[in-house]
């Protein structure tokens, strides 16, 4: 039997990729794993601190894979938090030992971002709290690891809703203020972070600093959409409005660009508050349009509707109809798009949660609608952020990688409105650096529905949607992690060497989340 050479630098056969062939490079893999160093005098000295540790192979290996199910590892120890005070005095502890800290809230990563190779993993649901609502102010104080649809339970008994919120809400607040937050409303709204109006932060050495645009602001600015390298949030305070139920409207299109351009056309005329893009197949693309007020959904039918290219249910189902009657050897796609139409519609329109056509619980809904139809063992979801006027190229590339990787997939489409008072917040981000008014993301998740799929495919797939970006100088929202080589292709050198310096100014040991951007 012939061995391989190894090449240098290498120490055995790569030992997380039993599924690639050998002798071919590997697009990305996850990084190597901390050696343990002083280890044990860390535990002793945290536990002096009362900081309690679990090392049970039991309770670590529960965090071994995020939601992306591509990235596995392994830390030597879980901390929950309990208190700021506990994290301060775990970040220190941890600085003093040079041992990493990766921090988790929901798990919804799909890059390994909240994978521990190593080192401490440090689960926020521990401080789930809301401490105090504000309906006068309409703001509310929680605690960052409170998962979104808790914190819409707590604000609807005050008649009160969150402003925008990531559609899957098992998403923890803390993390979603550390990478944006998209919602069907951000293209009128902002991204979730914009909502942020201070925070209580426990910065890489322990401090405990509350922090906003007028009070410790270059830190503010850092935290937010800062992807966990310039501290820990414990807690924030967020905008609310009072609680309004939805109407929603489905429009129908064929073509990928002309949805797109009708999308983009609804956002620059504040036409509906609610706007995204959800595709069944690349020939079946849903425009989801949706209002708060009765007011706002005249005025959307008396001066815009018409302005729509898309069909309504009834005339899009004749259309694909003659489609398919003039192509018959394309009849298991047809068959596939009425199973997925059967099957996905129903969600939307459930009757606990519909009353007089209006919406509410669009919480429960999208929540419910996301896991049950589109999540998986693996949430493979690579994107592209850009700009309004490269988006429509940006799409129609991504697809036509998608036909070439998957037989089935989706695309979810969304505008985000954005603040120029923020921009200091958007540097280094998923927002686009040449982007005005609003950018635009664009997620490509594979349906897997039983099949199973090598790394490598994945791999290969999530970088032929990377490369995308890089050619048309865009950025994406997962750009860390198992992905975070293309950190530097996307921003260049410049303005990443600058908030590395900002990070090691930060973080001395460079213990926190190292191996998700740095």
């Amino acid at each position: 039997m012939n061995i391989p050479p190894v090449e240098p630098g290498t120490v055995g056969p790569c030992p997380v990729a039993p599924d690639a062939l050998q002798g071919i490079k590997r697009q990305q893999t996850n990084p190597a794993r901390w050696n343990g160093a002083g280890w044990q005098a860390f535990v002793a000295d945290l536990r002096t601190a009362g900081v309690e540790l679990a090392e049970s192979r039991a309770a670590c290996g529960a965090y071994a894979t995020d939601a992306g199910g591509t990235a596995y590892g392994q830390p030597h120890g879980v901390a929950i938090a309990r208190s700021a005070g506990e994290v301060a005095a775990l970040l220190r502890t941890a600085q003093a030992h040079r041992v990493p800290v990766t921090v988790r809230g929901g798990g919804l990563t799909t890059e390994g971002e909240s994978v521990a190779y190593g080192g401490v993993l440090l689960d926020m649901t521990g401080m789930s709290r809301v401490l105090a609502i504000d309906a006068t102010a309409l703001t509310v104080r929680v605690e960052a690891g409170i998962y979104w649809h808790s914190l819409a339970e707590e604000l609807r008994r005050e008649k009160l809703d969150y402003l925008s919120a990531p559609l899957n809400l098992t998403s923890s607040v803390g993390g979603t203020l550390g990478v944006g937050g998209i919602d069907v409303n951000s293209a009128r709204l902002g991204c979730s972070a914009d909502q942020a109006l201070s925070l209580q932060v426990v910065t890489p050495t322990g401090e405990i600093v509350e922090c906003s645009d007028t009070e410790n602001v270059e830190l503010f600015q850092r935290v937010i959409l800062g992807y966990g390298q310039f501290g820990v949030i414990t807690e924030a305070t967020l905008r609310v409005r009072p609680y309004t139920p939805l109407s929603m409207h489905y429009y129908y299109y064929s073509s990928l660009r002309t949805a797109i351009e009708d999308l983009q056309m609804l956002d620059r005329n504040d036409a509906s508050d609610y706007s995204g893009i959800l595709t069944i197949m690349d020939c079946a693309v849903n425009l989801l349009v949706a209002f708060d007020s009765d007011e706002r959904e005249a005025a959307f039918r008396r001066d815009w509707e018409a302005r729509l290219r898309g069909h309504g249910e009834f005339g899009f189902a004749l259309c694909m109809l003659g489609h398919y009657a003039l192509r018959p050897w394309k009849a298991g796609e047809a068959l596939y798009l009425l199973k997925r139409k059967q099957a996905v519609f129903p969600e939307f329109r459930r009757p606990e949660y519909m009353r007089d056509n209006k919406m509410h619980d669009r919480s429960v809904v999208f929540s419910r609608a996301v896991w049950k139809h589109w999540g998986s063992r693996n949430m493979v979801i690579p994107d592209l952020a850009t700009p309004a006027d490269k988006f429509v190229a940006a799409v129609e590339r991504g697809n036509a990688v998608c036909r070439k990787f998957f037989a089935h997939y989706t695309l979810y489409c969304v505008g985000i409105k954005l603040r120029p008072e923020h921009r200091p917040h958007y540097e280094m981000s998923c927002v686009p650096p040449d982007a005005e008014g609003w950018a635009y993301g664009c997620e490509f998740e594979p349906m897997i529905e039983g099949e199973v799929y090598s790394r490598d495919h994945f791999q290969a797939f999530k970088n032929a949607i990377y490369d995308i970006g890089v050619d048309l100088g865009a950025s994406y929202y997962r750009f860390g992690g198992m992905m975070k080589g293309y950190i530097r292709r996307t921003f260049g050198d410049e303005l990443v060497d600058k908030h590395l310096a900002m990070k090691r100014r930060a973080d001395p040991a460079m213990i926190l989340n190292r191996d998700v951007i740095f």
